[in-house]
């Protein structure tokens, strides 16, 4: 027997503000569908949700909150990351300025950025707290974006003189070759995704005159041999694809008023058959040492496009599913 529908009448009545929530042809009502697994009907500012009763429940407040964002234009993002919230339990939050938040707030260009699950919310309270913290999860799920929030709030805070980018400089699958130009044009593919945090959270101009000035340096990991980094905030990304030698050799570059953060995801090594990653090394020596904070996270934690989140549930399924039948 199906679940009666979860009935939905918004008020007062706006039309503008209908439209905008339902978006061009539905649009917007689609997305929601399609993240909470539900089917919505529309009669004026009447809706019927249809679906497990949890989702549609959900579904019904989600239609309420974003009636309520609709006085302007909803974005993608603004959809979808408000429906990620719903998905991991959370009620959507509202800017800062009109709502306060339970995650630290972060000095940045994005006012509304915060913790959208419950481990990024601990994540970020975890850096704040630590001078080294790992996470390891899942692609999507904030690691190496939330870590450079931290870096750039410290540095707008004068809580570091300075910010380390550094990557390990290891192709994914693939045979590149050799790349052309100089140094800094060889590694930037490699850095490209730090690139792309530092100028959302701090604006392309910005980002170039602190680059300029030393401020912001980002570096392949074979440059921190011999270095000692005082007073900077140091991101180790894609930290999987370090070896134990290196990830030893990074973590002891921490020197005075430095704070670390170290990031992968164990399940996309791509170092040679047969070698150990130092990160999951790593994570099995360094637990239980006191002042270094490890978050994990999970497919759950995924705050991207709803199908994301979907993508790595299956392939988490499907290794399971492998590993039993490997088993028996």
């Amino acid at each position: 027997m199906r679940a009666k529908p979860v009935e939905v009448r918004l008020e007062p009545v706006d039309n503008q503000r209908l439209a905008r929530l339902c978006g061009a042809l539905d649009a917007n009502l689609r997305q929601i569908e399609s993240a909470l697994d539900v089917s919505i009907a529309r009669r004026g500012a009447r809706f019927a949700v249809q679906g497990e009763p949890a989702q549609a429940k959900r579904a019904a407040h989600a239609l309420e909150h974003f009636y309520a964002r609709a006085g302007a234009e909803l974005s993608v993002d603004d959809l979808q990351l408000g429906l990620a919230e719903l998905l991991h339990g959370l009620a959507p939050k509202l800017p800062r300025a009109r709502e306060g938040t339970d995650s630290p707030q972060l000095l940045t260009r994005r006012p509304d950025l915060h913790g959208r699950t419950a481990r990024q919310v601990k994540y970020i309270s975890s850096i704040l707290a630590h001078d080294i913290t790992f996470a390891i999860g899942p692609a999507g799920t904030g690691k190496t974006y939330l870590a450079v929030a931290c870096a750039v709030d410290a540095l707008e805070r004068d809580k570091v003189k300075r910010i380390v980018l550094v990557r390990p400089a290891v192709e994914a699958g693939e045979r590149l070759g050799f790349l052309p130009g100089d140094l800094a044009q060889k590694v930037d593919p490699y850095l490209r995704p730090l690139y792309d945090a530092l100028y959302d959270l701090m604006g392309f101009d910005k980002v170039g005159k602190l680059l300029e000035r030393g401020t912001i340096e980002l570096a392949p990991l074979a440059y921190m041999r011999g270095r000692t980094l005082n007073h900077a905030f140091v991101i180790l990304d894609e930290a999987q694809n370090t070896t134990p030698e290196q990830m030893m050799m990074f973590l002891t570059r921490i020197g005075f008023g430095a704070k670390a953060v170290v990031t992968g995801d164990v399940t996309q090594i791509d170092l040679a058959r047969g070698q150990k990653s130092g990160l999951i090394e790593a994570r099995a020596i360094l637990r239980s040492v006191r002042g270094i904070a490890f978050a994990e996270f999970h497919a759950a934690d995924v705050v991207r496009h709803p199908l994301v989140a979907r993508i790595v549930n299956a392939y988490e399924r499907h290794k399971q599913r492998a590993n039993g039948e490997a088993g028996e």
